[in-house]
């Protein structure tokens, strides 16, 4: 079964438009599958996952790129940087011929800088994450033939079936193997052999106590000495985790609102099955009634309006605030210099009072252009409190984004 994908349109649109493109995302996002869908009867496809091959184009990437006479998919091309020239230089030759290359990588930080120095302006780049809530909805309305799918029922099924494609589409899978393995190869292929750490057990717990404070603050030196490691180390492992879009770091916005502001980032998973396979969650009661409950739900919330921001290449940024003062904002979403508040409660029947620091953020920086707030739940449901302050479903606030 294939599910098609978001992004799909916007990247046909620019294979018309762009000599190369280059498709980032964590491994197992789909990256190489969609490709194939939609680029396999157009282009080659050649994966450097492959070590014969990788070593055949890392021995002679001159001679090995003169071989290829057609369209290319050229999957886990960080493996590979050399390549990059050669394509540059192709395309340099016939400016005219759009959507030639298509290139993948799972190290977003890598694979962009390689092609930013050999390819600036002639390559259009995409982010692939895991499922999306309106492609897993959609997988869920197949399978079990319902026409509405809850918002509780995905939250549940996101953390404890992850999002990635594979044991969504496949549900013989067991999903403590599949994360497993997962982890397995994230660890010996990428985080091994590329950023060669040695010790990959410290690299271990450290994932782990990163996912038991998924949704808090980021704290360098509790980090560091927890885990009785360097603060520098600590900084370059999370470097790695946010380049290989393991986790993602919200930035607080302070625009024109002083000093009093935390200025360290928030850390989130841009897969709250995966905190719920480090922290050993594995069944509904402790998901929904354990200590980690709120925070998985706000990383589910953030997670997704990653998600629908990549796949729509939404020029929508995202923050959230905190006040000396304790005054904090979840989400904030700036669109065109309008920002939306944004509180996250699990909840189905959110109240009033939910809002409260929305309205105290309101009050406090009134010269900021704050329009619409939300409170954003488990309901189904939209309502209204105000003209200022609305309760969206989770799927019609994902599809406002």
């Amino acid at each position: 079964m294939y599910i098609k994908r978001q992004i799909e349109e916007i990247l046909l649109k620019d294979a018309k438009q762009f000599s190369a493109l280059a498709l980032t995302g964590p491994r197992q996002s789909g990256k190489s599958t969609m490709l194939k869908k939609v680029f396999g009867k157009t282009h080659k496809y050649i994966t450097f996952d492959d070590p014969v091959i990788r070593e055949r184009a890392a021995t002679d990437p001159k001679y090995f790129f003169s071989t290829i006479d057609e369209n290319v998919i050229l999957d886990e091309i960080q493996y590979i940087p050399q390549l990059a020239s050669y394509i540059k230089m192709a395309v340099d030759e016939n400016r005219k011929l759009k959507g030639r290359y298509i290139l993948t990588g799972s190290q977003q930080f890598q694979l962009i800088k390689n092609l930013g120095d050999s390819l600036a302006g002639r390559v259009a780049v995409f982010e692939l994450l895991p499922f999306s809530y309106n492609e897993i909805t959609g997988i869920q309305k197949l399978k079990n033939k319902q026409k509405n799918i809850y918002a509780k029922d995905i939250f549940i099924h996101s953390c404890l079936r992850t999002s990635y494609p594979e044991p969504n589409i496949n549900p013989a899978i067991d999903i403590n193997t599949w994360t497993a393995s997962y982890f397995q190869t994230y660890l010996e292929r990428d985080i091994k052999s590329i950023y060669d750490i040695g010790n990959l057990r410290d690299f271990q717990r450290f994932l782990q106590l990163l996912a038991s404070r998924c949704s808090q603050i980021l704290n360098l030196s509790a980090l560091s000495v927890d885990l009785g490691i360097a603060v520098n180390t600590v900084k370059r492992w999370i470097s790695i985790l946010e380049s290989s879009r393991i986790i993602y770091l919200l930035n607080p916005y302070y625009n024109n609102m002083g000093k009093r502001i935390t200025k360290a980032p928030k850390i989130y998973f841009l897969d709250c099955g995966l905190v719920c396979y480090l922290t050993g969650i594995h069944n509904k009661d402790i998901l929904m009634k354990g200590p980690l409950a709120g925070a998985l739900f706000e990383n589910f919330c953030i997670q997704e309006t990653v998600k629908q921001l990549f796949a729509q290449k939404s020029s929508a940024k995202i923050y959230y605030t905190r006040t000396q003062n304790n005054l904090e904002i979840d989400l904030i979403i700036e669109k065109n210099t309008e920002l939306f508040p944004c509180e996250i409660k699990l909840n189905m029947t959110p109240r009033l009072s939910d809002a409260s620091n929305i309205e105290r953020f309101r009050n406090i920086f009134g010269k900021l252009n704050i329009k619409t707030g939300s409170i954003i739940s488990l309901t189904d449901k939209s309502f209204q409190f105000s003209k200022d302050l609305i309760v969206p479903s989770f799927k019609d606030y994902i599809n406002w984004l």
